[in-house]
């Protein structure tokens, strides 16, 4: 699988734009969702390769925008990897089982979100 547009969904515009930024640095096009329920919808018109979610958002959080995007037809096949600062095994458990494919733990690294990325390629 060759991995082009990533998008990233985080109510953290600080998150976001460090994701953002790591991502386009490596050349990758990068689409931006600030909410669940948008990066379903952005996953759905964007379809990207490769999706970096936030656990903790308002109105809908990452696990449930996970589980409608992995039972969705046209989205389900779109790898969801989870970037959160909630990393307990528990949290690592419960994000697979919602269709997440990786739990990455706040604070990260660039060299730790491209290497997630390599995992897809």
């Amino acid at each position: 699988m060759s991995i082009n547009k990533i998008l990233v969904v985080d109510d953290s515009k600080v998150d976001l734009t460090n994701l953002q930024q790591i991502l386009e640095d490596a050349s990758y096009t990068v689409v931006t969702a600030f909410s669940g329920a948008k990066a379903i919808e952005k996953a759905k018109a964007e379809k990207p390769d490769l999706i970096f979610m936030d656990i903790m958002m308002e109105e809908m959080d990452g696990f449930q925008a996970c589980r409608e995007i992995t039972h969705n037809d046209s989205t389900k096949d779109i790898p969801v990897v989870f970037v959160s600062s909630r990393g307990q095994k528990a949290d690592r458990m419960w994000a697979e089982m919602q269709g997440g494919k990786s739990l990455l733990q706040k604070p990260f690294t660039p060299e730790q979100i491209l290497e997630e990325v390599n995992k897809f390629k």
